[in-house]
């Protein structure tokens, strides 16, 4: 008999429980033993009224010391959460949790934890939802060398940039109507300014490449700058915009480092990511022996998350009835992280300028100046007025933004009207 104790039955929670009752035959052939729900932690019983009331409980610390054999942990935040995990792991107590943002800042101190007590971690549900992501990067991939991971990690997001694509509406306009949908909380902040998607890309550069990587490691910006005109401008380049979160080792001169960003950016319309829309994810892994894989599905949802949650409950079940353990951290590369600034990308810049000659020379002076090179020039006039609109080839993300504030000041620029990172083979 294997006891669970879960912390938290909101939206995922629900579908556990749901799951749990529902499927209990198999999960207990699939497992090899019973599973037994415990008990269930939550803030205010009065909002459970389908949960039997002998399994409720609003003590968690309690329900983690009784005598269970795995905590599953869908509450979110880093305080309780952290503590009662770590409570349960130095107790000899496996772990499930959906839980990014506390992965992202104290994994190393949960896996010491998990380590000291021969307990498993398991955290599939933590990124993308229901699409099999940590586990082929933790097992599956385990023998071969991952050089970069790409994804759409953001349903939220991704929904927002998706309607923009296909119906030219603003930001604003598209939040708000994510807002009714469902797909964008109360508060979206998490969401489009990419603290979520910088979370999760901490988790999956510190699973590929073996190296400890947290949130505060991963630069990021989120998606409200991004205007209709961007998206005409991507559309005209053959191109789309999405918020990706990049993970990328990178070999300068011998050396390896590890560079992790999230902010929106354009790639090509032929790029298997592009074709990823609403609140889906994908993620497009890079190895050396394996080549490009792409994994896609729901990111997010109370059954598709909670189908991860079961997965690694069965997991961590078997582990317990036969006596072995689960992978634990792997950061024996301890790569440095690269600041954005001495990562190689590319810039999408769109100027209004004075319609007079010169204009395009001295803009490409400044260009020469800090050494970046132009791969497209698109003009058009306007009356006194025009727009300028370069695409570079790749720079180091300094030299490309100290170009762009030089430009700035230029007596013949009137306005920088937007900056956009380019991915995707070269022009």
């Amino acid at each position: 008999m294997i006891r669970v104790a879960m912390l938290g039955c909101g939206t995922v929670g629900a579908q556990v429980v749901r799951l749990l009752t529902e499927q209990a035959g198999d999960l207990t052939a699939r497992i090899g033993g019973e599973i037994e729900l415990a008990g269930i932690a939550v803030r205010r019983p009065h909002r459970h009224p389908d949960i039997p009331a002998h399994l409720v409980t609003t003590d968690a610390a309690a329900l983690v010391a009784s005598d269970v054999d795995v905590v599953v942990e869908v509450v979110g935040g880093i305080e309780p959460a952290r503590t009662l995990l770590l409570d349960a792991l130095r107790a000899g107590k496996s772990v499930v949790t959906a839980n990014k943002a506390l992965l992202a800042e104290h994994a190393a101190e949960l896996f010491a934890a998990a380590e000291s007590s021969g307990a498993d971690l398991y955290f599939e549900a933590a990124v993308a939802g229901a699409i099999p992501l940590l586990r082929p990067l933790r097992e599956s991939l385990a023998g071969d060398r991952i050089t970069r991971v790409m994804g759409i990690v953001n349903g939220t997001t991704n929904y927002i940039l998706s309607a923009m694509d296909s119906s030219g509406a603003g930001y604003a306009e598209t939040l708000d109507e994510a807002s009714r949908l469902g797909y964008a909380e109360a508060d979206p902040t998490a969401d489009v300014d990419g603290y979520d998607a910088a979370s999760k890309a901490a988790i999956l550069a510190s699973i590929a490449f073996h190296t400890r990587v947290t949130a505060a490691d991963v630069y990021r910006e989120g998606i409200s700058a991004v205007t209709p005109a961007d998206i005409a401008a991507a559309k005209a380049l053959g191109r789309t915009i999405k918020l990706l979160a990049i993970c990328e080792r990178v070999d300068a001169g011998g050396t390896e480092s590890v560079a992790v960003r999230v902010h929106p950016a354009m790639i090509p319309r032929s790029h298997p990511l592009a074709g990823v829309g609403g609140a889906f994810n994908a993620v497009f892994v890079e190895a050396d022996a394996a080549g490009p894989l792409m994994f896609y599905g729901q990111g997010a949802g109370g059954a598709p998350t909670a189908s991860a949650v079961l997965g690694d409950l069965v997991a961590v079940a078997r582990n317990k009835v036969v006596g072995g353990r689960g992978p634990g951290e792997s950061s024996y590369a301890a790569l440095p992280v690269r600041p954005v600034s001495q990562v190689d990308t590319r810039y999408h810049v769109s100027l209004d300028v004075a319609d007079r000659a010169g204009v395009l020379s001295a803009v490409a002076s400044v260009f020469a100046e800090h050494d970046v090179s132009i791969a497209a020039v698109r003009q058009q006039g306007r009356s006194t007025d025009a727009s300028l609109v370069i695409v570079t080839h790749s720079a180091p993300d300094a030299a490309l933004r100290s170009t762009v504030d030089k430009i700035a000041g230029l007596p013949v620029v009137h306005e920088v009207v937007s900056v956009m990172r380019v991915e995707g083979e070269e022009p």
